[in-house]
């Protein structure tokens, strides 16, 4: 497979040339050029043809977001990763870019690092995203079938929804969060690959948006329905009982699929907890983290939607849970929201059956 072509775009002759030796360790990566402005890239980008563009955030003349703008008129489909600091300022905007179409972002290294861990942090996070990113506009024979293992559902009743999502995720919330009903049933937890001050500044703007109140998880808050909670950045989040209410739980155990929060942390708490009494639903994103936690949760009893590979940034989540034969149904983003009302708002009338505690 020919390697993914990059364009890099920042300000720094520094930060370029950092990126730029980061990605020459892959083979998987090719650095197509590099542009020192918003507007020098968008003449690079018809030159060039890259697979994918890596994009400072804050540049003179014009700013990432107005690069990104642009870029979205001219090549709608092209990858745009969003170079970003780990500041309040810098979170904000990069979630203002990715409502704006950009397809992902990483964080650029803190000025105490080392050039070896700045490097290192670089590879690690950029050169996966990228492949994964790039691969998608690669010519490929027919898509193979997919399918959905069928199960006799609906004879019982969702108590809580929970939902898995990473790449592409702030925008598939935004169009799922805001779409459920104010007297929405069930409470709502949610993982978000995303890290500390990201997870708060997002639940943020979902609740600003949404009927249904969006909050950070807060550790030993009590499960309502109606409500949403947003998995804290650094932290897995699970759901166990104190006495007979079911509480938020928070814990920094080791990552699991590379994550901290982990959906199958999530999930599988969810099925220890609910039992069959879940809907869960994994959405957009890289990796494989929510297919065992899906499995957990069917195992239980409970149902799974996962959102189509059409109106996926990436399949790779919910892509292995179908491979994993853990998907009830396939659905297009659009139709999301209204699938989870049709399945949670059936069968009300019938008893919750508490469960066992979960041990986090």
């Amino acid at each position: 497979m020919l390697p993914v072509r990059v364009l890099v775009v920042d300000d720094s002759v520094v930060v370029r040339k950092l990126i730029s030796d980061a990605l020459a360790v892959s083979a998987e990566v090719q650095v197509a050029g590099t542009a020192s402005s918003g507007a020098i890239a968008l003449a690079k980008i018809p030159q060039l043809n890259p697979d994918v563009i890596t994009l400072d955030i804050q540049m003179p003349g014009l700013n990432g977001i107005q690069t990104l703008t642009e870029i979205r008129k001219l090549y709608p489909k092209l990858p745009v990763i969003m170079f970003s600091t780990l500041t309040e300022r810098g979170a904000v905007i990069t979630l203002e870019a990715l409502s704006l179409g950009a397809s992902d972002y990483v964080t650029k290294p803190s000025n105490s690092e080392t050039l070896g861990s700045a490097m290192e942090q670089v590879q690690r996070e950029l050169v996966t995203k990228i492949v994964s990113l790039g691969s998608r506009r690669t010519p490929a024979g027919s898509p193979a079938p997919v399918s959905t293992t069928k199960r006799k559902l609906g004879s019982q009743r969702i108590d809580i929804l929970a939902i898995g999502v990473s790449t592409g995720g702030p925008n598939a919330l935004a169009e799922v969060i805001p779409r459920l009903p104010q007297d929405f049933p069930v409470p709502v937890v949610v993982v978000q690959h995303m890290p500390p001050l990201f997870t708060r500044l997002l639940a943020e703007r979902l609740d600003s948006r949404s009927a249904l109140s969006v909050q950070e998880a807060e550790a030993g808050t009590s499960l309502e329905p109606g409500q949403v909670w947003i998995a804290r950045g650094d932290y897995h989040m699970a759901v166990g009982r104190k006495g007979t209410d079911a509480i938020l739980n928070l814990n920094q155990d080791p990552p699991e699929n590379f994550c901290r929060p982990a959906v199958d942390v999530l999930f599988r708490s969810t099925a220890q907890t609910y039992g069959a009494n879940v809907l869960g639903v994994v959405m957009t994103g890289m990796g494989s983290d929510g297919a065992r936690g899906a499995a957990h949760i069917r195992e239980a009893g409970g149902e799974i939607l996962v959102q189509d590979e059409a109106s996926s940034v990436v399949w790779g989540m919910p892509g292995a849970v179908v491979s994993a034969g853990a998907a009830d149904k396939i659905c297009p983003l659009p139709e999301i929201s209204q699938e989870i009302v049709r399945r949670v708002t059936s069968n009300r009338g019938r008893p919750f059956a508490a469960h066992a505690s979960v041990r986090t």
